[in-house]
């Protein structure tokens, strides 16, 4: 669900606030966010990409918001580059 935006969101607040990685996961799903696991559905997806970049977890992320059907949030103006559910923030 939100979870793969939230996740991008999260790891900046890590770096930038030096939070502890679990407790911040443990909050989350305290709150109702869910994981999004990957799934060979999300792989197969990678290749209809085009080669906008080359960053394999930004690629993963992308795939996984096309299969979904879910937002992508982003402050990385190569992921807007993309087709698709991804909104620059």
């Amino acid at each position: 669900m939100a979870a793969m935006f939230v996740a991008r969101a999260c790891n900046a607040l890590v770096d930038r606030a030096f939070a502890d990685a679990r407790l911040l996961r443990r909050g989350l799903l305290d709150n109702g966010y869910a994981e999004l696991p990957v799934t060979s559905a999300h792989a197969t997806a990678l290749d209809l990409l085009p080669p906008l970049h080359k960053d394999p977890f930004d690629r993963m992320l992308i795939a996984q918001a096309l299969v979904e059907g879910i937002m992508l949030l982003t402050a990385d103006a190569n992921l807007a580059r993309y087709p698709g559910p991804i909104q620059m923030i």
